[in-house]
Formats: C-alpha cells, structure tokens, sequence
C-alpha cells in the first residue's frame, strides 16, 4: 500500500528500488511515529479538522499500536511501503473514514521528519546516559590512582612524570566537551517540524504551537522551508557530535592498547575481559579496545558520508535523504556499545603503581632537577645546560618525589571542577520535559 498511489502502481522494479530497506529501518521510528500522530490528531481536533468523539477513537486505536510496538508484536506488512503506510492502513483498516482523516495538514515529509527528531533526540538521552557512567568511572579511577605515576610521552619518546589520575582525569574532562557539542546538536533537533508539510505549509490553520507543547520540543522550526532543509543537517550534526565522543572513546582505546602491552605493561585486566590466540597460549589480547577504536574511527567518518550525500542539493525535499536514515540510526547503538564497554573495561582495569621505579624512566626527572636549580636562583637556561651535560657525561642524579600543585597538574587534578562542568552540562538537557510531556501524550484520553 502507497499513501500516494492513484489510479496506476510503479513498476515493482521501482518500487522495490526506492523503498530499499525502509521496512526494516522504519521500524526504529515506529514508536514515535504514533507519538508524532497522537500530537497531530489532537492538535486536528482543537482546530475543528476532528470530532471529539473521532479523536477519542483515533487516540485509542493509536495507543494499541503503540502497545503492540512496545510488546514487539507491531510489523511493517508486505506491500506496505513505510511505517506512515502501515499506521495508517491500520487505522483505515479499523476505522474507516476516521481512520483517512489522521493525513489531514501534514506530509509524509513533515511526518518523517518529526519521527526522525523524537527518535534522534531519544537516542541523545540514552547516550548521555552511558556518557555520564563512564565519566563517574573515569572521575573514581582518577581519585583512586592520583598518587600512581606513569610516564608521560611527547613524539612517542620518554617526557615527564605523569599519573594515573591525571590519565583517567584526562578522559573524564574531555567527554565534558564532548557533550558541550552534544548538547548544541540536541538543541538543533529539539525544534518541532510538523506543519510544515511538504515544505510550503498548509492552508488549513495549523496550530504548530500546540504539537510543540504536545510533543516536548522546546521551540518549533519556524520556516516551513527551513524545516524540510534541516533534513540531512540535523544527521550531519549530530553525527559530528557524535564523532566528537567517539574520538575520545578511540584515543583512550589506542592508550589502552600500549599501556597493556608487555613492553609497557601499565595496565592489565581479568582474563574474561581478554582474548586469547589459537596457537599462543600465553595471550591476552586487547580486543574490546581495538574494535571499540576501529568502530569509532568509522563514526568520525559518518558526517563526512551525510554531508556527501546532500551537498548541492536544492532547497525542498529529495529523496537522497531517504539513504540517511540507514547511516544514522544503527550509529547511536555502536556508539552507545562502545560506551558500554570501555565503561566495562575501565571499571575492572588494574594498575601498575611501581612502573617509574625503573632506572629506564629515570630521565622523566630531567626538568624536576632542571626546576629545583631554578628554585635555588639559577637561570633557567643555565640550570637546562647543567641538566644536560649531567645526563651527557653520565652524572646524571635525580628524586622521584614529584611536587606539583598548581591547578590540573598531578598534586592538584581538579576533579571536583571536572565534576562541577559535567552537572552543569547535563543540567541542560531538557530530558525530564519530555519524558513528562511524552508520558502524558501517551494517557490521553
């Protein structure tokens, strides 16, 4: 069935072309498909479009549907093109001329795109979720390790002294930021497109007010040709949000890989976190981190791929978006996997706290003998020269007490204003609007 069919079908070569797996990948946008139509029917019933007593029947058939999606028993039947099709034939199906009214000031445009947001903006919930466990991981290893010292590198090549909790602490900060680009793509979606139709609007006297409150956006798209143009910068969007975490994700992975490296040998995990090979018995591979880093060096990728699929084009719709949602939509459930797993990873890790005491890291103290001069008046170019020709000729002597205490550093990690930004940040998020509004969209009557 084809909401826009008339008097002749497409050849079936057609049809099956440019719906390609659309039945099975609207099935991501089918809860919120209902969701978008109990908005939109209320709203049809406030402006005189919709009877009282249809709008109860509609509401009631509509919430069946959403059970049975959320029993898992709902399905996208044979020669039905999409979930709008689908939801739809089964309203007509049941109610008759009732049923056909729901269509009434909206376009499967404007219907998908606001399928596409609430889905889009559900999945931000559940990923700042797994964001902000692991960054409570990240936090608690950086307190509990901040006296373990590890070398630092520049160039791949012995610095200074490092330490664990600057490490952990290292990746807690930056997943704040990430979620500071998050939260800007969150907004960007948080605007309610539905009555902008195919992209020109409607003649009947919308209230997209209404569908707004209705649906817990916090504003709406006001141009109705703007908001069929955000199709395609929405996905970009987040999707650079997303490549911003996994980036993070991806660099601490690659340390991962190194530090438990036996000519390393920082970390190490239990053996269940591990795999083995099928001839060395003595492996123990750091496969979760190297496919956590593979998956998420392929999501860094995902904005460029949207953007190549929708430069040039021209304002209003085209169906090269259609390929979009087969892009996006399994992106956030790597994403949040990954999330997952390096927070499985981290909450079991076992670190080595004796690693400087071999005499292999011992000019990591360079600059601490180079600063102690310089405390005791000498110039710093003088005191760096001394350093020097000491490690040259072989004299070389040095402490492995590290005094640091100026903010950020290994005395002083600066967790508790780590903290304070990411509760700020999470803060923004207008997820309990939603849920509320989301909830009582669901009971109405």
């Amino acid at each position: 069935m084809k909401l826009w069919k008339k008097d002749k079908d497409a050849l079936q070569a057609v049809t099956n072309f440019t719906t390609g797996s659309d039945s099975d990948i609207d099935l991501y946008l089918a809860r919120f498909d209902i969701l978008g139509s109990l908005a939109h029917a209320a709203m049809l019933q406030s402006i005189g479009l919709l009877q009282k007593d249809e709008l109860s029947v509609l509401s009631k058939e509509l919430q069946s549907i959403l059970s049975a999606i959320d029993k898992g028993e709902f399905k996208i039947e044979d020669g039905v093109e999409d979930i709008h099709s689908q939801v739809e034939w089964i309203l007509t199906r049941k109610l008759g001329d009732v049923g056909k009214k729901i269509h009434s000031g909206r376009s499967r445009n404007d219907q998908v795109l606001v399928d596409i947001k609430l889905f889009i903006r559900g999945e931000i919930k559940t990923i700042v979720g797994s964001v902000e466990q692991l960054f409570d991981v990240l936090i608690s290893k950086s307190e509990e390790h901040k006296s373990s010292l590890l070398p630092g590198y520049t160039h791949l090549q012995l610095a200074m002294p490092s330490s664990f909790g600057l490490w952990f602490g290292s990746y807690a900060e930056g997943l704040v930021d990430d979620l500071i680009t998050l939260h800007a793509a969150f907004k960007v979606v948080n605007k309610n497109p539905l009555g902008s139709g195919a992209g020109y609007g409607s003649s009947f006297p919308l209230n997209r007010k209404m569908t707004t409150e209705l649906l817990g956006f916090d504003d709406l798209n006001h141009n109705v040709v703007y908001a069929q143009m955000g199709r395609g910068k929405i996905e970009r969007i987040v999707a650079s949000a997303m490549g911003n975490i996994a980036a993070t994700l991806a660099k601490l992975s690659m340390d991962a890989c190194l530090y438990l490296n036996q000519n390393f040998a920082f970390i190490s995990f239990p053996e269940e976190l591990t795999t083995g090979s099928s001839i060395m018995p003595h492996k123990k591979n750091p496969d979760v981190f190297e496919l956590v880093r593979a998956k998420c060096n392929s999501l860094q990728a995902l904005p460029n791929e949207i953007m190549m699929v929708t430069t040039n084009l021209p304002s209003g719709y085209h169906r090269d978006v259609q390929v979009l949602k087969e892009k996006i939509f399994p992106a956030f459930r790597t994403l949040n996997d990954c999330l997952q797993m390096v927070h499985l990873m981290l909450s079991n890790i076992q670190v080595n706290k004796d690693i400087l005491e071999d005499d292999k890291y011992r000019y990591l103290f360079s600059v601490e003998e180079v600063n102690k001069l310089v405390l005791q008046g000498v110039p710093f170019r003088d005191a760096y020269k001394q350093i020097g020709q000491d490690i040259e000729q072989g004299k070389f002597k040095h402490s492995k007490e590290v005094k640091h205490t100026h903010e950020g550093s290994i005395g002083n990690l600066g967790n508790d204003q780590i903290r304070k930004s990411m509760t700020e940040v999470l803060n923004n998020f207008s997820f309990k609007k939603i849920d509320d509004a989301l909830a009582k969209l669901e009971s109405q009557q």
